[in-house]
């Protein structure tokens, strides 16, 4: 359980990162990681709230850091 939570924080966040540098654009990788946590829910990967609950706390950060790294680069 507490490998669960570890990844929950920190996967979802790694892939907005990931799909955001991969697509130049952060609402598309926010929506592809979102995409993938619903279908990861979907089969059943997810036993307990609490693991979806981090997940969502670790989507929105990544989406925040993702739209803080989208400005900085517009300022340039």
């Amino acid at each position: 359980m507490f490998t669960k939570a570890v990844f929950a924080l920190i996967f979802p966040f790694l892939l907005v990162m990931f799909f955001t540098r991969v697509t130049y654009n952060h609402y598309v990788g926010i929506a592809l990681t979102a995409a993938l946590l619903f279908a990861s829910y979907l089969k059943g990967y997810t036993q307990t709230y609490f693991i979806v609950g981090l997940d969502v706390v670790s989507l929105v950060t990544g989406a925040l850091y993702a739209a803080k790294r989208a400005a900085e680069r517009k300022e340039l």
